[in-house]
């Protein structure tokens, strides 16, 4: 097991929350947030990778055949469609908040009132 991956997963963490604190614009906001969270899926895939592992079909391999971990690559599946999600609904509410305040820019918009 090597360090790199958690490496990359902290770093593109970080890069996305930088990019969180200082965006001036809600689209770009969003797509920062989907880069904080992309973070997750190389964590997870980390994981659940093992060197020499394939898929585990197991009625095609033999017995003792180094097997990957099929919770972990469902846990990434679930992931990116939760992120896919969450970033429609940020962004659609995104889009009314600019046609009722005419600005992307979460400084300036007014707040909700519910």
């Amino acid at each position: 097991m090597t360090l790199l991956p958690f490496a990359v997963t902290v770093w593109l963490f970080l890069v996305g929350l930088y990019g969180v604190a200082t965006s001036r614009n809600t689209i770009h906001l969003v797509s920062c947030l989907f880069v904080a969270q992309s973070s997750t899926y190389v964590l997870l895939l980390s994981i659940g990778y093992r060197k020499g592992g394939t898929a585990p079909i197991v009625d095609k391999l033999p017995s003792g055949a180094p097997l990957v971990d099929p919770v972990v690559q469902s846990l990434a599946l679930t992931d990116i469609v939760v992120g896919a999600t969450v970033s429609a609904l940020i962004l659609i509410c995104a889009l009314q908040a600019h046609k009722k305040g005419g600005t992307l820019d979460p400084r300036r918009e007014t707040p909700m009132r519910g």
